[in-house]
């Protein structure tokens, strides 16, 4: 058996991947489905997923004007975590976190999960006390949290700058030893497959162009490819959210943004866990290459553009230099940026809207990646059985009406 597997990597390594079956079809659009999903990124291919296996509705068609996680997926710092401070959040991203965990064996595909743990450094007393009431909430929840004084921060990551005598002296932090990171391609070619495999169309270099809404219902959508008719329409795309919802006709009460991030060069494991901190706007892991893989918060003008700025690498290089002194020498490999679509209350957007049988799942700004898995799961009920789980009620477009928000500033930290 190990002559034999050593042999097959062998043949593969030199085939230059000519005989490499696909991973998932090219298929042509069919003239309708009973689903239409609108994005071809972690959530709606989680989504489609879900659907033919939670709810037995294969005939689904995933639209992707450009490649398949090429957009937001493919543009993040891979971090997993479950701490948010409102039941209505805490509830959804620890469904995602229990979803992440088995998520490997329920795919037939590794994502690389890594529950090395997330720290959220206190600087000063404002820090302490939103740190310590996360806790208690998190645990209130059932959720694992715990606050860490400056010396078990230490310990945890010897690797800190701890001084009292600089200029953000860590004073304590929240840690959840669940959390950590997973590899963004890996999730979406996982889920790609998955959902193929069960029958589901993954149709890419499909842009969506219109809506056909005949009596104030959705009937199917307009593409490059051609009219495709659905019974119902998810819309899963991100920074984009808002241009699709004005092709429907109404607006959304969301912004977007770019938010960037960058990589060093690799390195020997030194690292080996995820920090954060929102008083000098930084968080930093290492991947298993060996690269820092360190990001920010948002840039604060609206755009569309997948690129970073100059002045927000250098504030990001100063924070980070304030944290872990030693990776000043280090040299930075590539930059990125994301489109991220910021609510007003930092919470997502998943539900109806007032177009019968169109839905949108928008609105997570920072943390969207650690979501895939419960968004996709909440979002596939929503659309098979044309109402609401429990689980992503609370975060209707009408909360904006009601006044029923769910504020998420504070946890959603530094932009992730």
């Amino acid at each position: 058996m190990m002559r034999h597997s050593i042999f097959s990597l062998a043949r593969n390594a030199l085939s230059h991947h000519e005989r490499w079956p696909r991973q998932w079809r090219s298929p042509s659009p069919k003239p309708a489905y009973d689903v239409v999903i609108i994005g071809a990124g972690g959530h709606g291919l989680a989504t489609a997923y879900y659907l033919a296996k939670e709810h037995g509705i294969s005939n689904v068609a995933v639209l992707e004007k450009g490649w398949l996680g090429g957009g937001n997926t493919g543009r993040n710092t891979t971090i997993v975590r479950s701490n948010y401070l409102w039941d209505e959040s805490a509830a959804i991203y620890e469904k995602s976190l229990k979803l992440w965990e088995g998520l490997s064996r329920d795919l037939d595909y590794n994502v690389m999960l890594s529950q090395r743990g997330v720290l959220n450094l206190a600087h000063n007393l404002h820090d302490i006390r939103e740190g310590r009431r996360r806790v208690y909430a998190n645990q209130l929840c059932g959720i694992d949290a715990e606050w860490l004084s400056p010396a078990e921060v230490k310990a945890f990551c010897p690797i800190l700058n701890t001084s009292p005598a600089i200029r953000y002296p860590v004073l304590g932090s929240t840690l959840q030893r669940r959390a950590g990171v997973a590899r963004h391609d890996a999730v979406a070619w996982g889920y790609a497959r998955a959902a193929d495999a069960r029958g589901v169309d993954i149709i890419e270099n499909c842009e969506v162009t219109g809506f056909r809404i005949e009596q104030g219902r959705v009937m199917g959508v307009e593409t490059t490819k051609g009219f495709i008719g659905a019974r119902a329409v998810g819309c899963v795309a991100a920074g984009h959210s808002s241009v699709l919802a004005q092709m429907a006709g109404f607006r959304l009460p969301i912004q977007s943004h770019p938010l960037q991030a960058l990589v060093s060069e690799p390195i020997k494991p030194i690292l080996d866990c995820v920090v954060m901190s929102a008083a000098v706007h930084v968080y930093v892991s290492q991947s298993d290459k060996g690269e820092l893989v360190i990001g920010a918060g948002i840039d604060a003008y609206n755009s569309y553009a997948q690129r970073g700025s100059f002045h927000v690498i250098e504030s990001l290089m100063g924070a980070l230099i304030e944290l872990f002194p030693m990776f000043s020498r280090l040299k930075m490999m590539r930059s990125w940026g994301g489109i991220v679509d910021v609510c007003p209350d930092a919470s997502p957007i998943i539900g109806a809207t007032p177009v019968e049988g169109l839905y949108f799942n928008c609105g997570w700004g920072t943390g969207g990646f650690k979501a895939i898995p419960g968004s996709g799961w909440a979002f596939a009920y929503n659309l098979a059985k044309g109402e609401p789980h429990a689980l992503n009620a609370p975060f209707s477009l009408d909360r904006f009406r009601t006044g029923a928000l769910i504020d998420e500033h504070g946890a959603a930290a530094v932009s992730h």
